[in-house]
Parts: C-alpha cells; sequence; structure tokens
C-alpha cells in the first residue's frame, strides 16, 4: 500500500493491488489485507507480532551485537551508512526481530524478519539473532516459527552472509534432533539464501496467501532464460501447485492455522522437563570444549600465514577462476582420483550433467566423491548447463552423502558453478527447498566431510557441497555471495563496475582465509591451474590427503560438533572480533 499525500497518509493508502483508495483505520482492523481485492500489504516485523502472538506474552529476546563491517565494504554507500539509514527508517537494531510469546495458549520462540530492512537480508547479525532463537527453542523445548520475508543474502557482507545459511541450517538441525517442532511462514517476498535454507528446511512450511518464494528472482530468470514467466509464477498458489509448502494460509486465519498445528504436535508428544535456560554465549563455550580435538584453522588464519600466495587483482582471479582451459572435476577425477565409478540419478526422474558423483580411491581409501561439471569446450559447457545444478543434481548429491554415510566413506566435494541453475522448470521443481536440504543434511553427516573450491564457489549453488569439516580453495579460485556483475547491477549504477564491486566483495582466497571461511590456500602453478594441470592436480592430492587423514580418526559424533562449531563461528560476535583483525 501507498499513501496518496503526505497530510493525508494516516488517513487513506491506495491498495497496490486494485487502486482503491482505502480508509487506514479500516484496512488496519482488516490486519492490512485490501477488502476489496484481497491484496496483502507487506508488514513490518512489530505488527506482524501484534497480530500473531497472545497479548501481554510477547517477550523480545536481545537484539544488539558487535558493530561490523567484515569487508570494509564500499558501493556508492559506505555499509555502516546503510545500516544507519535502515535503522533510522524502521526503528530496528536489525533485519529481524526474535521474542518467546504464546500462540493460541502454546509457548514459542519467534524470529521475524522484516524486509524494510535492507531488503530483510540475510548478514550476519541476522542469522546470530536467528540462531539465537532456536537454541532458546531448544533450551526451552518449545517449537520454532519463523516468519520470512527477505531478498537474499547480504551482499555488503560477502562469503559471511552465505554461511549464515549453514549457521541457521543447523541450528534447525538440532531442533529436528531434539523432536521439536520448526514452522517457517513464507511472505512476501522470500528469495535468494533465505529460500535455499531456513524458509524450506523446517518441518512445515506455510505462505501467505500473496507470498512469492524462490532461489532466483523473476527479473533475474528473465535476464538469463530470455523467456517470459508462467503466469504466477513462484507466488503461493503456484507453490501449493507444485509441492513446495505444506498449506496457503489467508492472513486472517494464519494466527488460528498456527494454533492448531502447535496444539497438534504438542499433544503427540509426551511432556518433558525444560532445559535450564542458558545464555546464548553457552552453547558457543560447549562447543569449544570440543575444539581441542582438531586445530582451529579460522584462529591461525588470523595470525597470518607465511604461507599464503600473494594476492593479486580480485577481478583478475575472477576471470581466472572462469577460464575454459581450467581443470574440471572430471579431470581431477582421473588424474588425483584412482578407479572413479559413477552413480547417476536421484531416485525421482532425472539425472542432472551438472553433478557427477561416485565413488573412487584416494591413496588406496575409498570415498565419495561429488562435484560440479562445466566442461572447456562450448557444446560441453552447454550440455552441462555450464556446471549450474538443477533440483535433480542437488538431490542426486544428497542421495550418495547419505550413501557414503551408511557405508562409511569420507565425502569429497569439489565446487566450481556460478551458481544454481536459475530456471523456470528448476524453480517448478523445488531449487530452493532442494539446496536447504543439502545444507541441512551436511550440517548433522556422520562422516567426514571434505570440500574444494576448484573455480567459481557461487552462492548457495556452491554452499549446497561446500558444509564441510575443512574448506580448501585452490589460489585463483573464487569464492561469494553473488557474482561481481550481479553484485554491480545491484549496488553500483551498471554492471561495469563489476571489477570493482569484485574487490568489494573480498571473494579471492587469501580474502577468505583471513575471514576463517577457508581453512586452508592450495597455491597452482606459477602461472595457473589450466597451464600445468599435472602439476594441480599433484598439489590438490597432497592438500586432500593432508586434510582427510586426521579425519579419519575423529568418532563421528565428535565431526558433527566440530562442525557445527565451525560455522557457529561466524555469528555476529565472531565476525566483530574479525573486523580488528585487519
Amino acid at each position: 500500500m501507498t499513501a496518496t499525500a503526505p497530510r493525508e497518509e494516516q488517513l487513506w493508502s491506495r491498495c497496490a493491488g486494485c487502486a482503491s483508495l482505502l480508509y487506514r483505520k479500516r484496512l488496519r482492523r482488516n490486519l492490512d489485507v485490501c477488502p476489496e481485492c484481497g491484496e496483502h500489504a507487506r508488514l513490518g516485523a512489530p505488527e506482524r507480532l501484534r497480530q500473531l502472538v497472545d497479548p501481554g506474552s510477547l517477550r523480545l529476546l536481545p537484539d544488539r551485537l558487535p558493530e561490523a563491517d567484515p569487508l570494509d565494504f564500499v558501493d556508492v554507500l559506505p555499509y555502516p551508512h546503510r545500516l544507519t539509514g535502515a535503522r533510522a527508517s524502521t526503528g530496528l537494531a536489525e533485519g529481524v526481530v526474535c521474542a518467546t510469546a504464546t500462540i493460541g495458549g502454546h509457548p514459542v520462540a519467534l524470529a521475524v524478519m522484516d524486509f524494510r530492512f535492507l531488503g530483510g537480508s540475510l548478514g550476519c547479525a541476522v542469522g546470530e539473532l536467528i540462531t539465537r532463537a532456536a537454541e532458546r527453542a531448544l533450551d526451552d523445548r518449545t517449537p520454532l516459527v519463523l516468519i520470512t520475508a527477505s531478498g537474499g543474502a547480504r551482499m555488503q557482507e560477502g562469503a559471511l552472509s552465505l554461511m549464515q545459511m549453514a549457521t541457521v541450517s543447523q541450528a534447525i538441525a538440532a531442533l529436528r534432533e531434539a523432536g521439536l517442532l520448526t514452522v517457517s511462514v513464507l511472505t512476501d517476498p522470500t528469495y535468494g539464501g533465505v529460500a535455499a535454507s531456513f524458509a524450506t528446511n523446517t518441518d512445515l512450511v506455510l505462505a501467505e496467501s500473496g507470498a512469492r518464494m524462490g532461489f532466483a528472482g523473476p527479473r533475474v530468470i528473465r535476464q538469463i532464460t530470455g523467456r517470459a514467466l508462467p503466469e504466477g509464477f513462484q507466488t503461493a498458489d503456484f507453490l501449493l501447485r507444485h509441492g513446495q509448502v505444506d498449506m496457503v494460509v489467508q492472513r486472517r486465519s494464519l494466527r488460528g492455522r498456527l494454533t492448531a498445528l502447535l496444539a497438534a504436535t504438542r499433544a503427540g508428544r509426551p511432556a518433558r522437563p525444560p532445559v535450564p535456560r542458558q545464555e546464548p554465549a553457552s552453547h558457543r563455550e560447549r562447543l569449544a570444549d570440543d575444539g581441542a580435538v582438531l586445530a582451529r584453522p579460522t584462529d591461525a588464519a588470523a595470525e597470518g600465514d607465511a604461507g599464503t600466495p600473494a594476492i593479486r587483482d580480485a577481478w583478475d582471479t575472477v576471470r581466472m577462476a572462469r577460464h575454459p582451459g581450467r581443470p574440471t572435476t572430471l579431470d581431477y577425477l582421473d588424474s588425483v582420483f584412482d578407479g572413479f565409478v559413477e552413480l547417476h540419478g536421484d531416485r525421482l526422474g532425472a539425472d542432472c550433467p551438472a553433478i557427477v558423483g561416485g565413488v573412487a580411491r584416494l591413496a588406496g581409501r575409498y570415498v565419495m566423491v561429488i562435484g560440479h561439471q562445466k566442461g572447456h569446450t562450448t557444446a560441453e559447457l552447454v550440455a552441462r548447463n555450464f556446471g549450474m545444478a538443477s533440483p535433480a543434481g542437488h538431490r542426486k548429491a544428497l542421495r550418495l552423502m547419505r550413501l557414503a554415510a551408511r557405508l562409511g566413506l569420507p565425502v569429497v566435494t569439489l565446487v566450481d558453478t556460478p551458481g544454481a541453475d536459475p530456471g523456470v522448470s528448476a524453480e517448478e521443481q523445488g531449487q530452493a527447498a532442494a539446496i536447504a536440504e543439502n545444507i541441512l543434511t551436511l550440517t548433522v553427516l556422520p562422516t567426514p566431510v571434505l570440500a574444494v573450491i576448484t573455480g567459481e564457489g557461487g552462492s548457495g549453488g556452491a554452499l549446497a557441497l561446500a558444509v564441510a569439516d575443512r574448506v580448501l580453495m585452490l589460489e585463483n579460485a573464487v569464492y561469494s555471495v553473488i557474482s561481481p556483475e550481479g553484485c554491480a547491477a545491484i549496488l553500483w549504477p551498471d554492471r561495469s563496475a563489476a571489477p570493482q564491486a569484485a574487490r568489494a566483495l573480498r571473494l579471492t582466497a587469501p580474502d577468505l582465509r583471513r575471514l576463517g571461511v577457508v581453512d586452508e590456500v592450495v597455491s597452482e602453478p606459477s602461472s595457473a591451474a589450466h597451464d600445468d594441470p599435472a602439476d594441480t592436480a599433484h598439489r590438490l592430492r597432497a592438500a586432500l590427503l593432508a586434510n582427510l587423514l586426521p579425519l579419519l580418526d575423529v568418532p563421528p559424533a565428535m565431526l558433527v560438533r566440530l562442525r557445527r562449531q565451525r560455522f557457529r563461528r561466524f555469528g555476529a560476535n565472531r565476525v566483530g572480533a574479525r573486523a580488528g583483525l585487519r
């Protein structure tokens, strides 16, 4: 809804759906739903909470976190200036409000995102606050309800914002393990990294009427595919028809539906005494007790590494990572591993050529290898969809990960993708949910996981294979929340600022090593990997063995705890501490 004039804005609003002029008090009584056409206006987090929770039950959780600008990011404005403006315009500390309350008498923990705050983007602070809400639910043994509204991960925080997808997902996994209900309510809009993680990997997914959800936004899909989009594409009804949500709910019915679901799940679970609540830091302290089992690579990175290769210009590195001659996953399977046996299919009706996987040997040890496959020629690139996996590809990878866990095989992933498939059919087949399930599963997989960024590590499509115990990165690879061109198109006047965006995103291996996203940089030959593939393979094989062998001696339960510790460190407190290291 938009106001008609400044002096009338408290009295009248014009509907964005049918353009009717509506009396503001009448509209508010109708929960900001147009009585003429049913258009659901966007709600801020405070108003959403007022509509949903029982009167007098709301208890806000702390929302003040250390100030952090981990990348010193500047586009046309410095990132801190954007944060200051968002806080002034919304009255919120960040893009999510977290609380405990009751809904229909049933206690819950809530995290409600607010699109008004930098597009509801998922940054380190938002990820930290939602994770703390999930940890509060775990302590109190109550369900967690997430209300999502987001354009995706926060570009100004680069790969660290990407890590929040895994951090929140592992908090969801902990609630699953404890038998506690998780519910997400999709509101308009929910896209990108939020859609591909906690918005769709909860037990129940509800969509408010009129909401839109997808991994890629409509504009991006139109630009890439050149196709017109189907009527109602990515709307709540579209999601329901394609099996991606449990139900579509009118706003006036949402509180009642949530009450019924909470009552049903409470009735089905025997009463258990609550666990005494601890402050949020207690979770990190418990995890830190396990940290002595393996070295702490992120701490070592902060102190500097004499073996880290010299930094080259970020845009030059992007072009190097995209070089058509760069070794692919199939090249490495031939040169680094032995006896590769490829396994095909997602068992649901498709076999995505952008993902290859199967059993191989590494120095005589059997491992499950899964990777993105691009190609060298135009024909190969087209046949492999440029390494952009479809939902079938992510589900194939998921099947092989689970198979590896049952067989007791370590998992090695090779990441080289500009991102997940942004096409219409991918959205119809549940791209966001497929990525989200991979991320969640990797957080709890009871077998060693070792990931290598070999070329491009693009957004959620890369993270779907990179939630690992150890993350390695070739010297001339890149890993980012968004492509430089995409970032430039959004934050700069035009896409010609891509080189500038590449530098601001801190997407190179040395940058990510310092930030703790990457544990080790694998050096390439003096020119580049594509100039001496044999030498590159030799270096990669040595790095894989050096990092995998220590993991084989760690008990499965400890592996999972340490993996969770790794991603829990990417919260705002950790980032705030790192900001002072540069």
